[in-house]
């Protein structure tokens, strides 16, 4: 695991047990998409090229008793809702822009499925 900024550990405050989960998630999202830039800021972490593509907060998409001890909310743009039990919110912030957040708890969640939905919101945010 690379050793993470300040204004990540200042941003994971409260929440460290949570940077294994990130470094996992990053791993991921920059394995497969290398291009990608990160921008660290007071609220969450942005991930884009172009334009943002998904975004890292500890966002309360649950209530608290439903969220797992250690979990991160990953925020994906997206041209359709997704249909999936592993979404918690999703929103149609204008026509064919959807915002959806899923709750990550483990780095067990990072799988295949997760991936495509991470490639539709880096394809989407391409095209704008």
């Amino acid at each position: 695991m690379r050793e993470p900024d300040l204004d990540t550990l200042l941003l994971f405050d409260g929440h460290h047990a949570a940077l294994p989960l990130l470094a996992a998630l990053e791993e991921m999202l920059f394995g497969r998409f290398p291009e990608a830039k990160k921008r660290v800021q007071k609220t969450q972490i942005t991930y884009f090229h172009r334009h943002v593509f998904a975004c890292v907060s500890f966002a309360r998409v649950k209530r608290k008793a439903e969220l797992p001890e250690t979990w991160l909310t990953l925020t994906l743009g997206l041209p359709h809702p997704l249909d999936s039990g592993r979404v918690a919110v999703k929103t149609e912030a204008y026509p064919g822009r959807w915002t959806t957040h899923i709750v990550l708890g483990s780095a067990e969640e990072l799988d295949e499925e997760l991936l495509v939905w991470l490639e539709q919101a880096y394809d989407f945010s391409e095209r704008k």
